[in-house]
């Protein structure tokens, strides 16, 4: 069999022909009758539908069986716009399982209980020494032997690709190469973009395969209304009292992560765990401050979960009260939201100076200083007059006057950006939120480009 080198896949058709046709489905088994190029099922167009058997006609029926799409893009294409796609396709076929490239990468989901999974990630130049482990997750000796759709099946796929070897093809979530990594969001000035950045960048990084764990530490709960969980009209329907993040903090012997943290709820595709928050932080405030020891539970309990995440985003209070005191010294990284208009950047100096009382504290903890990634623009106005003359000189203010680096990722004032968060539901004579991340909400957005590149920035960063 003839090797396959992904810098030969110069457009589509290079994908079909030299990854999936020539490569890939032989060396998984799959026989000429045992897949077809093209497959029409009503308006949809599989570039490829694989089967458990030989199959002599185009009518599928009870016993063909489909048990495996490809999907094919040009490899210059963002595969995360199309795993919405793909997920449609295995809903609408019954098929479980999926394989999305572009050449350059190869990416295997799984549809269970219309959950979509990950499964499996790589290069397309890693995709030879990784031959066996695909093969054990979608050969067609291995789909054909038994119906996977049953419980049995599914423990042994569970047994046989076990997460560690999952993670150890990820391009980007190597256990052995990344350690779990903190990130808190905050500004001391408010209206600045703070929950938006928090809960589409969890977003973003969840949507390129990254474990992702959401902790909201703000009273005003916006982080946890933006994802989804706040659905109860009535104050005696508020499941969220008795379960959050000051439950968390509240003890170091009782209530972990795992025991309160949520899905969040038709918020994004992959959803994300969440810890949510609620107005009654404000009420046990005074509790926390009475014992040292309630500042660093936190950072306790999210290092007891550091073999469950990858990333975790902590969405902090824009004060300097005992919340954000706990958000700082559970982090790794502080990135500061700014519209960078003067009441943003004068607050700067409080930052600063709340950082340096951080890490003395942190230090008594036997934990570096706080790695400020940098100021992040966001709710920037797009106009070309703004950009050209204001902007710069805004940019340059913050680096004088605060020494704070300035992040290379733009966040713009865009609507789409404004109503994903904001977005509602009529359910009878009730009008409910319905929150979408902005890659649910509008994926062809401008700001879902931003939201990427913010990703990409931060997974750089923490890499350093």
């Amino acid at each position: 069999m003839s090797a396959f080198d992904p810098e030969f896949c110069r457009n589509e058709r290079d994908v079909e022909g030299k990854l999936i046709i020539q490569y890939l489905l032989p060396e998984l088994g799959y026989t000429p009758e045992t897949w077809h190029q093209e497959w029409f099922f009503g308006n949809i167009r599989l570039d490829f539908l694989a089967f458990k058997k030989r199959i002599f006609s185009y009518a599928l029926d009870g016993d063909t069986n489909p048990c495996l799409i490809i999907e094919t893009k040009h490899p210059k294409q963002d595969l995360e716009v199309h795993v919405v796609q793909l997920e449609c396709y295995l809903n609408r076929l019954k098929v479980e399982f999926g394989l999305l490239t572009n050449g350059r990468e190869i990416r295997i989901y799984k549809q269970s209980q219309n959950i979509l999974h990950l499964l499996f990630r790589c290069f397309g130049k890693e995709v030879q020494n990784n031959i066996g482990l695909i093969r054990e997750i979608i050969g067609h000796e291995n789909l054909s032997q038994k119906d996977y759709s049953s419980t049995q099946a599914n423990n042994k796929i569970s047994e046989n690709i076990t997460a560690k070897q999952i993670n150890q093809t990820n391009p980007e979530t190597n256990p052995r190469e990344q350690n779990m990594k903190v990130i808190t969001i905050y500004h001391n000035k408010g209206g600045v973009g703070k929950t938006t950045v928090s809960v589409n960048l969890a977003a973003a990084l969840q949507n390129k395969g990254k474990r992702v764990l959401l902790i909201d530490i703000d009273a005003q709960a916006n982080s946890t209304f933006s994802t989804g969980l706040v659905k109860f009209q009535f104050n005696e329907d508020d499941n969220l009292k008795d379960n959050n993040v000051y439950h968390l903090i509240e003890s170091g012997d009782f209530n972990f992560i795992s025991d309160l943290k949520r899905r969040s709820q038709l918020f994004n595709s992959p959803e994300i765990d969440v810890i949510p928050s609620h107005i009654n932080l404000i009420d046990n405030q005074d509790k926390l401050t009475r014992f040292a020891a309630s500042r660093f539970r936190l950072h306790h309990k999210i290092q007891q979960a550091k073999d469950d995440y990858d990333i975790v985003i902590i969405d902090a209070p824009p004060s300097r009260d005992v919340y954000a005191e706990i958000a700082l010294i559970a982090a790794d990284y502080l990135i500061i939201p700014s519209d960078l208009k003067p009441f943003a950047n004068q607050g700067l100096s409080n930052v600063k100076d709340f950082v340096a009382e951080i890490d003395e504290t942190r230090t008594s903890i036997g934990k570096d200083k706080l790695n400020v990634i940098g100021v992040l623009p966001s709710k920037i106005l797009s106009n070309n007059k703004y950009m050209n003359f204001v902007f710069p000189k805004q940019k340059q203010t913050i680096i004088d006057h605060y020494d704070f680096p300035i992040m290379e990722s733009i966040i713009y004032e865009r609507m789409a950006l404004s109503n994903c968060l904001n977005k509602t539901i009529m359910a009878g004579v009730h009008n409910l939120p319905d929150p979408k991340s902005i890659f649910e909400f509008d994926r062809d957005s401008e700001s879902v480009k931003e939201f990427r590149n913010l990703a990409a920035e931060v997974l750089n960063k923490i890499s350093e």
